[in-house]
């Protein structure tokens, strides 16, 4: 039987998983909403679906798996609020379902460890969707859901290295204030291996080894450019967007041991430094 992954929202990470995925002999069914994007799609292997309840509907019908990266908003889900009664009716059909969350559902933890049995304790608006969204899936009986909390995501086009070049880069420093991040193409493997070992019921964070403050980040891009460092800004009293202010309201440090264990994940870019000098000679 051929193997068809349906992308419900084919934004970054979803483009990174087709790309190991088509040569492999798959096939890929994109969501878009736009005219313009679908050329993209197309000219990538992939195929276009319309954001219509019909086509999404048509496209499961086909489907062997399906990755979901459409992010929650104040409505709810938007995948389930467009197609819910047809996920129902094919979830115990298809052989894997992936749902691309966030680790920002563990909140605030002054810096602390977590891992997949913490509790979620989101504390931004963003979060809680999040959770929500989780539920949400995890409700549908017979799907075999796995869900990936995914630290801060990078790679080629995203990332310190664009924000420093267009002169948007900013050092803020909050003390104590640590993130944790992944490279794209960790993210695509880690699916990759999971689609090989499906547990449904599974959660998996997907980070890297080396959760960090942000502004050692922008240094260490700095440096490999040869550009000027952004001057020092304070947190307390740095001008931000309620949205950038709300990434700093939350530091933690996200444990990547499951994915290793479980799905024999061995990091290609184990920390921001590779990933930085990978992308810098790209």
């Amino acid at each position: 039987m051929k193997n068809v992954l349906l992308s419900l929202g084919h934004g970054y990470s979803a483009q990174a998983l087709a790309q190991r995925l088509l040569p492999q002999g798959w096939t890929v069914l994109g969501t878009t909403r736009d005219a313009s994007k679908a050329e993209r799609l197309r000219s990538a292997g992939v195929v276009p679906v319309d954001w219509t309840p019909q086509a999404v509907e048509d496209a499961l019908a086909q489907a062997t798996h399906l990755l979901v990266s459409a992010g929650p908003d104040a409505d709810g889900d938007p995948a389930l609020r467009l197609a819910q009664q047809a996920i129902v009716r094919r979830a115990s059909s298809l052989a894997w379902v992936g749902y691309l969350s966030t680790t920002g559902v563990y909140g605030d933890q002054a810096g602390g460890w977590v891992d997949e049995t913490t509790p979620p304790d989101p504390s931004t608006r963003r979060g809680q969707m999040r959770v929500a969204a989780e539920a949400a899936w995890q409700a549908i009986p017979d799907l075999p859901l796995h869900i990936f909390r995914l630290a801060g995501i990078y790679g080629p086009g995203r990332g310190p290295f664009e924000k420093l070049r267009r002169g948007t880069a900013r050092r803020i420093i909050k003390p104590g204030q640590v993130f944790s991040r992944i490279h794209v193409e960790d993210i695509a493997q880690t699916l990759d291996a999971s689609i090989r070992q499906p547990n449904p019921g599974a959660i998996y964070n997907l980070c890297d080894d080396d959760p960090a403050p942000p502004q050692e980040v922008i240094e260490f891009a700095a440096a490999l450019l040869g550009l000027p460092l952004p001057e020092e800004e304070a947190f307390d009293t740095a001008e931000l967007t309620p949205m950038a202010r709300s990434f700093y309201a939350e530091s933690k440090r996200v444990s990547n041991r499951r994915i290793k264990e479980e799905l024999g994940v061995q990091l290609i870019y184990p920390d921001y430094r590779a990933g930085l000098r990978a992308l810098q000679g790209a």
